[in-house]
């Protein structure tokens, strides 16, 4: 699906500048001259045997739309890539999977709508980790059948975490002003932190996720992914909304500018509480994130140990909702999407999947390219999940535990706003043959997704050249005041971020 298209660089020079008061960012952005350097980087970066494989495809008028929204909404012609399980009207929508591969739905999601209403262009689609990475617990982050596999920027033989692979990876490669990614259960902020860029899972609701392919109706959600906590918040109100078509939008608690405030917010006083037993058993993570306290430290943050085991009893009971509702919901959205025709030299029958049962079948059939790496696993015990009541009772249990009896309990106990750790370890090699191999033991960011609260992952330095990222985590609906925690902490910090490289990891760098 990656297309070749004619430079945007000449064309958009010769269209002139657009220039953005500092009131409407932290820093000018010339919308329609950028587009032309992203197209060039994506050029240059994306494709190839050392490409980044972060982006499917894009659109060779995307200097021209930019030029057109340059004075529209708050986003006034910014470029933004898409993960390719978003729909757009002009792309078609895979999911990484061949099965998808023809579903040009000629839908936007309403996310999107928004984001178009508000001045964004979208540039093209993203790569993911097919099926947004719950297919098999054997894959590899950021392969899909349709793009190939991500890889990370700063590191090329290095994964790029999933699913929003693409995502992340593009934002830190510069191939867009932003991105939009989703998550269930780490899918923003994993790639984010690992791809050095900032990544915001809201509290689910406050985006629609109709049109979108889904997995969980309960932890579902999509998010911005950009260079800055700033940029993070602008897209996040393009996007926000209420959508007649998704109930979780309907009780949402939203404001309508999520950049308000962000640029004076203080830590004077603000308590925050260290997840200490979540920083893991790497001395180098460790050592990042000392620095990292001590930054909030000195900006006037009270900080404050938390000594927390995670009652596991909440990970069995959200994997067995994972699997109930990815049967449900894909049955829904296959149900939902216009007939897809044959490709070049093909009838234009009905062709679409309508089932997950569909999926595994085309799985079995296109085993050779589908399944070479890993299995579907997953599907098929999602296939056999049909218990509604032990579903009902194990959703219950798992956001019960998640939201009120860790989040909601930790920060009223320990007097506390926000919570902290770090997001994820470095970036591990990439191994299609054995899969992911990241370290388990850092990070605080399931019981944020399980519960649906807002979750916020900002770059904190490096480890040997390989970002990392901290996180913060505040109460359901709290969403803006996450952001400006974590734009207040962008302005404390004291470490060197690293730049993408482009190249394989070296010990000299």
């Amino acid at each position: 699906m990656k297309k070749s298209f004619v430079s945007l660089f000449a064309m958009s020079l010769a269209l002139g500048p657009v220039s953005l008061s500092a009131e409407e960012n932290s820093t000018d952005y010339d919308a329609v001259k950028e587009v032309g350097k992203q197209v060039e980087r994506i050029r240059a970066h994306n494709d190839g045997p050392q490409g980044l494989n972060a982006v499917i495809t894009y659109s060779y008028t995307a200097g021209f739309k930019a030029r057109e929204m340059s004075d529209v909404g708050i986003l006034r012609g910014r470029t933004v890539l898409v993960k390719d399980n978003i729909e757009t009207e002009e792309f078609p929508t895979t999911a990484g999977s061949l099965a998808l591969k023809y579903n040009f739905t000629r839908r936007d999601a309403p996310l999107i709508a928004n984001m178009r209403e508000a001045g964004g262009v979208v540039l093209g689609k993203a790569n993911l980790s097919e099926w947004a990475n719950i297919r098999s617990n054997s894959s590899t982050s950021g392969w899909s059948a349709v793009g190939g596999l991500t890889r990370n920027p700063h590191a090329i033989d290095r994964n790029s975490c999933g699913s929003s692979s693409g995502s992340g990876a593009a934002v830190a490669a510069g191939f867009a002003w932003g991105a939009i990614g989703t998550e269930t259960n780490g899918s923003i902020t994993c790639p984010a932190a690992i791809n050095g860029v900032v990544g915001f899972k809201p509290s689910v609701g406050i985006v629609s996720r109709t049109h979108v392919v889904p997995i969980s109706s309960t932890q579902d959600t999509a998010g911005p992914m950009t260079k800055t906590v700033y940029d993070a918040a602008l897209l996040l109100t393009a996007i926000a909304g209420e959508d007649s078509a998704d109930n979780a939008t309907k009780d949402a608690v939203r404001v309508s500018d999520y950049t308000a405030g962000l640029s004076d917010y203080s830590l004077q006083g603000v308590r925050i509480g260290v997840m200490r037993k979540q920083v893991g058993d790497n001395d180098a993570v460790e050592e990042v994130f000392e620095t990292a306290l001590a930054d909030l430290k000195a900006a006037g943050a009270v900080i404050i140990e938390i000594e927390h085991d995670v009652n596991t009893d909440m990970f069995g009971n959200s994997f067995t909702v994972l699997l109930y509702e990815l049967r449900e919901e894909m049955g829904k959205y296959l149900e939902s999407i216009p007939a897809i025709g044959g490709g070049p030299g093909e009838t234009d029958s009905d062709v679409a999947p309508r089932s997950l049962a569909d999926l595994i079948a085309f799985n079995k059939a296109n085993a050779d390219v589908e399944m070479r790496w890993f299995d579907q696993g997953l599907f098929q015990a999602a296939e056999l999940t049909t218990d509604r009541e032990a579903y009902e009772k194990a959703r219950e249990t798992a956001v019960r535990i998640a939201g009120e009896e860790t989040l909601d309990a930790l920060m009223a106990q320990h007097n506390v706003t926000f919570l902290v750790a770090p997001t994820r370890g470095p970036a591990w090699m990439s191994d299609l043959v054995l899969g992911d191999q990241f370290n388990g033991s850092i990070g605080f960011g399931s019981p944020a997704a399980i519960a649906g609260y807002p979750h916020l992952t900002v770059p904190m330095g490096e480890v040997e050249r390989l970002p990392v990222g901290i996180s913060f985590f505040g109460t359901k609906w709290a969403d803006h005041d996450v952001l400006k925690v974590g734009a207040a902490y962008e302005r404390a910090r004291s470490a060197q971020l690293p730049t993408p490289s482009f190249k394989r990891w070296s010990p000299e760098g």
